[in-house]
């Protein structure tokens, strides 16, 4: 199977989200509460599930945590070097600087596990359940004035930091939880990436690019195409195994979460061109997700 099929499947249920809200006129509504019930309830169990039974005690996997974590961190760094290349207005800069950082776990989860199997996921939920935290403080703190401090408590109480931070802890110190325990969060998790995906559909929106059309470019190119190319160089200098190797380069390619939206308007921020810029940054990424998995050279 080609690298492109492997990820259609993904972008099918992302086009039935879409076609679902504007082809069969479900309502908003619906979408809304389904995506607190996937942000609430079934992405974390999949979180916590899916780190649990990952191979990888954290100590062996330091190395992949760390280089996710570095990635990280050029991301934010590379989306606010916008703001004196670009003389970027505040607003504007902050609501978008997200978007070259932030990721769809839901994407990453799912192509992961087509990619590598369940090893391939339990490693993508790592990843991503070690820099939720990061990235979440990031952004808010971009967009943070003085009233909005009390955020970064709210930061503190992400549902899926809190399933990370238990999925680790049972994780290191070999903790077990009942077979029939573990088989409900993975019947939970099971319905998290399909609703996820289709949620991701109903939220595209390429209208309003407007006058940021430059600041979205510049997010786009340091989301879908630096990122990688950082990622592709930092793994061939770090002992990482191959899958590790694949799985961080996934994690790389990823497009901004729709998350991001919800962000930046709770924030007071530029809602309409964050929302458009995740949602070309996850055409695109039917693209150049393909593109990086194939010229990478492990």
């Amino acid at each position: 199977m080609t690298i492109v099929l492997l990820v259609l499947p993904d972008f099918l249920v992302i086009a039935l989200g879409w076609a679902l809200l504007h082809l069969l006129k479900y309502q908003v509504h619906f979408f809304a509460a389904a995506e607190k019930l996937v942000y609430y309830v079934l992405f974390p169990a999949l979180l916590f599930s899916s780190i649990v039974r990952a191979p990888l005690g954290f100590s062996e996997a330091s190395t992949l945590i760390v280089a996710a974590l570095l990635l990280m961190v050029c991301g934010i760094a590379l989306a606010w070097l916008a703001k004196p290349a670009l003389h970027a207005n505040p607003i504007s800069l902050g609501s978008l600087a997200q978007c070259a950082f932030r990721f769809n776990t839901y994407m990453g989860l799912s192509i992961s596990l087509n990619l590598a199997g369940p090893e391939g996921q339990g490693l993508m939920a790592m990843l991503v359940g070690c820099t939720v935290p990061l990235v979440n403080i990031a952004a808010v703190a971009g967009m943070s004035q003085r009233k909005d401090r009390r955020m970064v408590i709210e930061v503190l109480k992400n549902p899926l930091i809190i399933a990370t931070v238990l999925g680790l802890c049972f994780n290191v110190f070999e903790l077990g939880l009942p077979e029939f325990i573990m088989s409900t969060l993975q019947r939970l998790g099971a319905c998290a990436i399909a609703l996820g995906l289709m949620c991701v559909g109903a939220s595209l929106s390429i209208q309003g690019m407007g006058a940021q059309a430059k600041l979205i470019g510049w997010m786009l190119t340091v989301r879908l195409m630096i990122l990688p190319l950082l990622t592709i160089g930092l793994a061939l200098i770090l002992p990482l195994s191959n899958l590790e190797k694949q799985m961080l380069l996934l994690f790389s390619t990823l497009p901004t979460a729709s998350a991001a939206y919800i962000l930046a308007v709770r924030m007071g921020g530029d809602g309409r061109s964050v929302a458009v810029t995740m949602s070309l940054g996850t055409l695109l990424s039917a693209l150049t997700i393909p593109f990086w998995l194939h010229v990478s050279p492990f």
